[in-house]
């Protein structure tokens, strides 16, 4: 039987990788048997995990690959050696730059046994260090960051143990303490406990290491940024910042395919009726005793093909978790949408929805009826008689457009007046005007900034960001993009009494309609109780009940809410304009932005600088409620 020749890792290898590294240049390169060194550009520190175990299948080494640098390698014995030397010229060669630098190993607790009186999924970390170390604070605040990891609202335990040597059991260290003085470099361990695999049948739990990578890697973020402020001249401005910066190429093919998948159709034509003005002429007739018949577009795709191309897109092979995270919930978004054009027309198509866009909370339906009895319904706002047609809109809109290409000329951006449209919609991008539209004098501007201003700018703002997520519009971006184009209207003095009643009426029929009223119901309340004008309970009603019930109305006062206890709590508006995003993502964004991976937004919304605006957004953060949204419009 011949020996199996395990390939070594040369002197020429190394001087490469080192070369790279001192010039500033990305290192990505597999190692011989197993084992991979990426490094994205100079850092103050390295990351390490190594295989104890062949043909491995837990993907422990998941928990440090969404590290800025790390090493994954084998802990075969004849290649540590080579390990060893590869390791130490990296930092040889990266001291350079920073005068110190910290090498982190990461290995799994064997035996889970001295964990037997802990609660199964309890995490567990034990940080080594040697008895003389000058980074007491670094390690300090790596154990206070740990300390914060919760799974399954279990918190971690976290103990500081000191060592003669820092590996795991049955390897060498990497570094002894004596290489590691002589090299001016210091050595952390951390033993994790497995918490994701089974104690006794191996079994792996995905999900709960998809967890556990999270919340770690944000403990290990926060420990570099400590040791690189105190120990080395490097000045990150934020922890974040220490993140990676590069991408594999299965990001930016996994953002493509997503983006295909989004861009072959618009929900919201899908779902919305063509035969509006038949229908009301309908309900006219039958002297609105009988529910309207709505007809809807052909499906321009077959949502079971899409689901199974969906769920082909391979999110596993993104090693960020950040990214993973923002792809598997827009996988997941796409996945409902698709079952909803499944059940369109059905009773089940509301469920979807309830899934999609939520159901209505005690306290948002509590706001919308005293909006609906302390606004008075023959408000005369919008009543100058005034009004513009599809085509004046469209013209305006249009200036608004070319307002935008001034910044960003090579924009494609269309307005279109179709006569399958009741209304106004921004689709991909595109305005689209219902060719029967009027719109009051007194609206215009305030639907400009809704539907420009704050839909077609974050489209083009997303479309200049490397991930196309950003255009398409992130898992549950509806709330937060309705909200602010609200806001807008506000900043423009065109939120009217009117529109506010309106707002507050979509909450109330959408709480009914999931409550078990008919068309009809919900009619019959918006004009006999509420004082709508007919055809306006009719379109209200039309919108909640199409396609079987769509609770989608509601984000519009919702996000509102939201965004005024956002601004109230010193949040900024312009970062929220970067593209089609989810309060949820607020943080993810910012965190993308500390690490490089997007870019400053091109555009902003040009009532942004007015004097206006300025003042507005200090009432704003003063606690200004809906009421006096309206009450103080100056």
């Amino acid at each position: 039987m011949v020996k199996k020749q395990i390939s070594p890792i040369t002197d020429s290898f190394i001087d490469t990788i080192c070369e790279r590294l001192a010039e500033n240049k990305q290192v990505r390169r597999t190692l011989p048997l197993w084992g991979r060194l990426h490094i994205d550009r100079q850092l103050p520190f390295l990351c390490i995990y190594r295989q104890r175990v062949t043909n491995d299948d837990s993907l422990s080494e998941r928990l440090i690959i969404g590290e800025a640098s790390y090493l994954i390698a084998t802990g075969n014995r004849n290649q540590q050696k080579q390990i060893s030397v590869l390791v130490k010229r990296i930092a040889q060669t990266l001291k350079k730059s920073f005068g110190s630098f910290l090498i982190l190993e990461v290995w799994l607790t064997q035996d889970d046994g001295q964990y037997s009186e802990m609660p199964t999924y309890k995490p567990a970390f034990t940080i080594f260090k040697p008895k003389k170390t000058a980074i007491n604070s670094t390690i300090e605040t790596l154990a206070g960051a740990l300390r914060e990891v919760k799974i399954r609202r279990e918190a971690a335990k976290v103990e500081i143990v000191e060592a003669t040597k820092i590996s795991p059991s049955g390897l060498s260290p990497v570094l002894s303490m004596a290489e590691a003085k002589e090299l001016g470099c210091h050595i952390i361990g951390i033993e994790v406990r497995p918490i994701y695999r089974d104690a006794e049948t191996k079994q792996i739990f995905p999900l709960l290491r998809r967890d556990l990578q999270r919340r770690f890697a944000k403990a290990l973020k926060n420990c570099f940024f400590e040791f690189t402020l105190v120990h080395t001249p490097y000045r990150p401005l934020h922890y974040q910042s220490l993140g990676r910066r590069s991408m594999v190429k299965a990001v930016w093919e996994i953002d493509r395919q997503l983006a295909n998948i989004c861009n072959e159709f618009d929900f919201l034509l899908q779902v919305t009726p063509t035969n509006s003005k038949a229908a009301w002429a309908a309900f006219q007739r039958n002297k609105f005793e009988v529910a309207p018949q709505f007809t809807y577009r052909p499906l321009v795709v077959d949502p079971a093909l899409s689901k199974r191309r969906l769920f082909q897109v391979p999110i596993e092979k993104i090693e960020d978790p950040t990214l993973a995270q923002l792809f598997r919930g827009q996988q997941l978004e796409l996945d409902r949408k698709f079952t909803m054009l499944i059940d369109r027309g059905t009773r089940s198509f509301m469920y979807g929805s309830l899934q999609l866009f939520g159901g209505i909370e005690d306290s948002l339906m509590d706001m919308s009826l005293e909006l609906l009895q302390q606004l008075s319904p023959r408000s005369r706002e919008e009543a100058t008689g005034f009004s513009v047609d599809a085509k004046a809109f469209a013209a305006r809109a249009n200036q608004e457009i070319a307002w935008f290409k001034k910044t960003v000329p090579e924009i494609r951006n269309k307005v279109v007046v179709r006569d399958d449209i009741s209304g106004l919609m921004v689709s991909h991008g595109n305005v689209l005007i219902g060719s029967h539209l009027k719109i009051p004098t007194a609206r215009i501007e305030a639907l400009i900034q809704h539907e420009v201003g704050t839909h077609v700018l974050t489209h083009i703002n997303g479309k200049a960001q490397p991930l196309r997520q950003l255009y398409v519009g992130l898992a549950g971006y509806e709330e937060l993009q309705e909200g602010l184009a609200v806001l807008s209207e506000y900043m423009v003095d065109g939120l009217t009494q009117p529109r506010m009643r309106l707002l507050a009426a979509r909450v109330v029929a959408a709480r009914n309609m999931i409550n078990g009223a008919t068309f009809i119901d919900v009619f019959r309340e918006l004009n006999n109780v509420h004082g709508f004008e007919r055809y306006t309970a009719f379109y209200i009603a039309m919108r909640t009940f199409r396609s079987g019930g769509l609770t989608k109305d509601a984000v519009y006062l919702r996000g509102l809410v939201q965004l005024l206890e956002y601004i109230k709590k010193g949040g900024e508006l312009e970062p929220l304009f970067v593209g089609k995003i989810s309060a949820d993502h607020i943080p993810i964004v910012k965190e993308l932005q500390w690490r490089k991976v997007l870019h400053p937004a091109p555009l902003r919304p040009s009532y942004f600088d007015t004097p206006q605006t300025v003042e507005k957004l200090k009432d704003l953060r003063n606690g200004l409620t809906l009421i006096n949204l309206i009450k103080r419009k100056t």
